[in-house]
């Protein structure tokens, strides 16, 4: 029987290099550990893997869908151009397609091959058993058991990301800003890695009422009934639309879609309306930049820098089944800047890095 996976809520990065050194670990030897990025020295930049090919299969957002299929993608063009290698990539329009894609890659001879999103975790797993001599990565997936006995092959790496950390923090900041005491979210699907976000956001809000005496209400999700709205897909930018447009109508001045391409709908409708939204994954004032007048910040996570050191890691013959871990702490998430009308003072900015602060120190618990 198939045992069953669950993501770790623990997450993200901040580095250019992972620390496994040497051979390759024992399937099981990583239950309970994470790895720790540190930087690359100057003169690992320099090293060049002509012979190296580094792929990549997106989710069924695509490559240009201004979130974390375009991030993780910028990893791999980014380690492609520093070190020389070759490239593929295998771009999914539906969950149908994951398996096939990454087939396609294992048959163009890829070296490595990093997966990008949640759902592709059987498929990716599958592959990376079968293919004992290909390296994989995945964004947004970890594999453990109930007892967190870590069931990746050794050629398999997790790159999770902490997300409700800085989501707490956008949270607060939403509740500060309201001016109607309503404020909105809502999901592509109900699965771990959306819902992270809407979580550490619901709970930025609930600190914010409890700490200023306020009342600000979140609509869209249910921290404790795991309840909430959804597209049900990442592709329909009118589903997102059309979601943010009934929160709107319910009092809602910000938004806060955590959708990918459908997400771009929410935003569309904040900016129709004359309210604010909050983008993820990304600055949203660079990857999607015609909505940045109407954006608070962005909750972002370094999805490129993880995948950068994955595939390099591979190149040097170094990858590991150690998850890769990213926090505030770590800087592998956090909050972009504030966007140019969000007019957050300086008392208010100040408190948000205090909120940061109690975050890392353990003061503040999320998730």
């Amino acid at each position: 029987m198939r045992k069953t996976a669950r993501i770790v809520a623990v997450a993200t990065i901040a580095a250019l290099s992972l620390t496994a050194c040497g051979s390759r670990e024992d399937d099981d030897k990583a239950d309970d550990k994470s790895s720790t990025p540190t930087s690359s020295a100057p003169t690992e930049a320099a090293e060049q893997f002509p012979d190296f090919k580094a792929c990549m299969v997106s989710d069924s957002g695509g490559f240009e869908d201004k979130s974390f299929n375009q991030t993780s993608k910028k990893g791999l063009d980014d380690a492609v151009a520093k070190y020389g290698m070759q490239e593929a990539d295998a771009e999914s329009t539906d969950p149908s397609q994951f398996a096939d894609n990454i087939q396609s890659l294992i048959d163009a001879k890829c070296n490595q091959i990093t997966t990008v999103g949640f759902l592709l975790g059987d498929d990716t797993l599958k592959k990376a058993k079968a293919n004992k001599d290909v390296d994989f990565a995945i964004v947004d997936y970890a594999y453990f058991d109930d007892k967190g006995k870590n069931l990746a092959p050794a050629n398999l790496q997790g790159l999770t990301f902490d997300t409700a950390q800085p989501s707490f923090l956008a949270g607060y900041l939403a509740a500060a800003k309201s001016q109607s005491g309503v404020v909105g979210t809502f999901g592509g699907l109900n699965i771990p890695t959306v819902t992270i976000f809407m979580t550490g956001f619901a709970q930025g809000v609930a600190y914010y009422n409890e700490e200023n005496g306020k009342d600000v209400k979140v609509l869209g999700w249910d921290v404790d009934k795991k309840q909430g709205s959804f597209t049900d897909t990442f592709e329909d930018k009118g589903a997102g639309k059309s979601v943010a447009e009934t929160q709107i109508s319910q009092g809602a001045d910000i938004i806060f879609p955590v959708a990918g391409p459908a997400g771009l709908g929410g935003l569309q409708a904040a900016k129709d309306a004359g309210k604010f939204a909050i983008w993820v994954d990304t600055d949203g004032c660079v990857s999607a930049a015609e909505y940045c007048d109407v954006l608070l910040t962005s909750v972002v996570k370094g999805m490129d820098v993880a995948v950068e050191a994955a595939i390099l890691a591979a190149a040097k013959g170094e990858t590991t089944n150690e998850l890769y871990n990213g926090t505030l702490e770590n800087g592998g998430v956090g909050l972009a800047d504030f966007g140019p009308n969000a007019d957050v003072d300086d008392e208010l900015a100040a408190k948000i890095e205090d909120l940061k602060a109690k975050i890392i120190s353990g003061e503040i618990k999320v998730g």
